[in-house]
């Protein structure tokens, strides 16, 4: 089973503190599993991550809510070495791949050196639903903004271009972010840039924005652009983009 476009959900969530567990899927996460169209058996989803290192207490964790969820879970690990022996083959017959969040600077370093780029760009292109949180959600656009390089929020731009966007992560929980973002926008660094509050989702059929989610009401998305002014004086122009509760 595979979307009927290419599909990604970028977003700032997809998990909640477990009943029983640390971690559960929350509706986020379900919701790409939705978007696959998968139907009459356990949805095949892997999980990605690159970006904190291949941590395998968080895989463990992942799994608990994996169990929960009813999920048929993987993890394609590439610390110290891949996991799977063809990670082509495994990525192209999962339903969701999703991404986990920490350093996406390093996370399309070490992707590149596996050829990942392209083998993702190919599951792209054949249905399965690219998705993931926080650097799992830059890494699917042009750029964004992040602190991989350390506390201090700088620029990247050479993500893989999926789409063709900014990203902006934890815009209403990091308040650093937004101003950035704005900034960076104003001066021509990033493009028009797509952002979203903790627990928003934005879904993209091809590279078009035809739908904002979210796990938690009243949250939303928001959209960047450049608006009048130059150099020192440019500026940007927010709009505010509701969000559809999935609750």
């Amino acid at each position: 089973m595979a979307a009927g476009h290419p599909t990604i959900l970028a977003t700032s969530g997809g998990y909640k503190p477990g009943g029983r567990t640390r971690i559960e899927f929350n509706h986020l996460m379900h919701y790409a599993v939705e978007l696959s169209g998968v139907t009459g058996r356990a949805p095949r989803v892997t999980h990605l991550g690159t970006a904190s290192g291949d941590q395998r207490w968080w895989a463990a964790e992942m799994d608990q809510a994996a169990r929960i969820a009813g999920f048929d879970f993987s993890h394609l690990n590439l610390f110290t070495m891949p996991n799977i022996e063809d990670p082509e083959a495994h990525l192209l017959e999962q339903d969701v791949v999703w991404v986990h969040g920490g350093s996406v600077v390093n996370l399309l370093a070490v992707w590149r050196a596996h050829g990942l780029d392209e083998i993702l760009r190919k599951a792209w292109e054949s249905g399965v639903v690219l998705a993931g949180v926080s650097a799992g959600s830059i890494c699917w656009y042009q750029g964004g903004v992040t602190d991989s390089f350390g506390p201090e929020l700088k620029p990247v731009t050479n993500a893989l271009g999926f789409l063709p966007y900014g990203n902006g992560v934890h815009y209403d929980s990091e308040l650093r972010r937004a101003p950035a973002i704005h900034r960076l926008v104003a001066n021509g660094t990033l493009g028009e840039t797509h952002c979203t509050d903790d627990g928003v989702g934005l879904v993209y059929r091809g590279t078009e924005l035809v739908e904002v989610v979210s796990e938690v009401k009243n949250k939303a998305a928001f959209r960047v652009t450049a608006g009048a002014g130059e150099s020192v004086d440019a500026v940007a122009v927010e709009e505010r983009l509701e969000s559809r509760f999935l609750g």
